[in-house]
Order: structure tokens, then C-alpha cells, then sequence
């Protein structure tokens, strides 16, 4: 049934991908979205796999009205992690995210300090999550991520661009 699943997700993900787009372009004008870097005691970094697109990324969603992108990472952390931060985060950049829209753009944060009581169960958003040491990322890790994650571990310069 998994195999059957990611077929069908990587079918319809670029319809679906357009579709949200559009709407939000509607909605917004301008997207913006968050992502954050969350680091474990042993610098492993928490990744998510959303039922709706294929890949792993880090925990992240699109910024409400009326929401501060910090708001935001701290709503998403939670709902895809049941991650609680327990001192602030560190803003790693903005980046314009090309590749989905010329309007979207994504600011990234630094995780390190958090409570996690558990890693939560399978949903309909998140089917799979967890903490993955840096050298020995899952397979279908997106290269955004991996981007990230060496500009904030291994102190690689930020680029402007998702990619």
C-alpha cells in the first residue's frame, strides 16, 4: 500500500502544489513560510515526511494572518513535532523559494533548546518524522534541506535561494 501511495502522491503533488500556490496567491499575494533547523543534545536534526508531497523536510508550514513567523514556527513545531521550545530561536536566514513561486519565500530558524515528550504518531499530515544524524539523511531528503542543514552544521555561507 505504500508504494501505491507514493506513486499516486508523486502524480498528483504537482497539481496539488498549484493548486495551494494559486489559492495563496489569491489569499496573500505573497507567501511566506517557516522552517526551523531543530538540533538534538547530539546535534542530530528532526525531519518530517508529509503525506501530500514526497520527500523529507525540515518541520515547517506557511505563516497565518495576523501570526509572527516566530509564532508560526512555534505552532508548526508543535504540530508536526510535538516539539516545545524552551528558550528562543535563532533566525538563520530568508530565502527565496524559486522553484515554487517567484512570491514565495521561507525563513529558517535554529533550534536547540526544546522538549519533546514523545515523537508523535503517524497523521494524516505527518506520516513519518524523527531525528537523523547529519551525515546519514534519509533517502528523498530534498536538497533545500540538505542546504540548510550544512549551512547551519558545517557553517557553509547561506545562499539567497531555496534550490
Amino acid at each position: 500500500m505504500g508504494d501505491r501511495l507514493d506513486r499516486m502522491r508523486r502524480k498528483f503533488e504537482p497539481l496539488l502544489r498549484r493548486i495551494f500556490h494559486a489559492y495563496f496567491l489569491i489569499v496573500r499575494g505573497m507567501t511566506l513560510g517557516v522552517r526551523a533547523v531543530v538540533l538534538d543534545a547530539e546535534n542530530r536534526v528532526f525531519l518530517v515526511r508529509h503525506s501530500y508531497i514526497s520527500g523529507w523536510y525540515l518541520p515547517g508550514g506557511g505563516v497565518d494572518f495576523g501570526e509572527t513567523m516566530e509564532q508560526a514556527m512555534r505552532r508548526e513545531l508543535k504540530e508536526e513535532g510535538d516539539i516545545d521550545l524552551t528558550a528562543d530561536a535563532v533566525l538563520h536566514g530568508i530565502f527565496l523559494n524559486s522553484h515554487v513561486s517567484r512570491r514565495d519565500h521561507v525563513a529558517v530558524y535554529v533550534v536547540r533548546q526544546f522538549r519533546q515528550d514523545r515523537l508523535p504518531e503517524p497523521n494524516h499530515e505527518i506520516v513519518e518524522c524523527g531525528f537523523f544524524d547529519s551525515a546519514a539523511l534519509p533517502e528523498g531528503t530534498t536538497r533545500g534541506t540538505r542546504l540548510r542543514i550544512a549551512e547551519v552544521l558545517d557553517g557553509k555561507p547561506p545562499i539567497a535561494t531555496w534550490r
